[in-house]
């Protein structure tokens, strides 16, 4: 049974949320929270498997909800929701450490499919996708972040790397599939993915999300 949060300050999109995931019988609602400090609060209090996250909300908005949730080192993970894919609000919740996002007015089934993704561990956003977004919002990282000039080396989630995983993070950052990853490097593809659970693993990266974000955090790959 997968647990989840909902966290939105709308009642009636909370009710709809409510309803459609209890109509499922693998799905089960824990609590819904009006604001991203509740969400907080109730995250640490009921532990629950995915918090389906507002962007935009009074007080405390949804992004640093995501980052606190993310910074417990619970086993949450949050799914956030935001009106544009290519958006700030839905770059800030990446780099927050959100595991992926849906659009608001997403299908039903879709909705359905990423909770259930996010709670397996998987990333609910392509990460063509999320290179996309970093490039479009690249400007907008704080001076002193590691796309602002450090060395990639000086990164000691790098460090662990054999020469191997930095190149398979390389591409994984660049938005190359297994698949691809596979077919280009020469591959078997379960060996590409024994080798990108051990990048996770070694980077501490949550998913893969996480990694694209830190190839390019770590100039292994540069702004398009």
């Amino acid at each position: 049974m997968t647990t989840v949060l909902i966290a939105d300050d709308q009642p009636l999109q909370r009710f709809g949320f409510r309803m459609l995931l209890e109509s499922q019988d693998d799905l089960t609602v824990l609590g819904e929270a009006s604001n991203g400090g509740e969400a907080v609060r109730m995250t640490a209090e009921l532990h629950p498997d995915v918090v389906l996250m507002d962007i935009r909300m009074p007080g405390t908005d949804g992004i640093e909800a995501t980052r606190r949730i993310v910074a417990s080192g619970d086993r949450t993970r949050v799914l956030i929701l935001t009106t544009f894919d290519l958006d700030e609000y839905a770059h800030a919740g990446l780099r927050a450490g959100a595991s992926g996002f849906l659009i608001k007015d997403a299908q039903p089934e879709e909705l359905l499919s990423g909770i259930r993704s996010v709670a397996t561990g998987d990333a609910v956003v392509a990460p063509s996708l999320t290179r996309r977004l970093l490039d479009a919002y690249a400007h907008r990282l704080p001076a002193g972040s590691a796309t602002a000039g450090a060395a990639r080396d000086e990164d000691p989630r790098l460090s662990t790397l054999t020469e191997r995983e930095r190149e398979i993070l390389t591409v994984i950052g660049k938005g190359w599939t297994n698949t691809e990853i596979a077919g280009r490097l020469h591959l078997a593809e379960s060996t590409v993915k024994t080798h990108v659970g051990r990048i996770l693993a070694k980077t501490g990266s949550r998913d893969r999300i996480q990694a694209v974000i830190l190839a390019y955090d770590t100039k292994l790959v540069e702004p398009s």
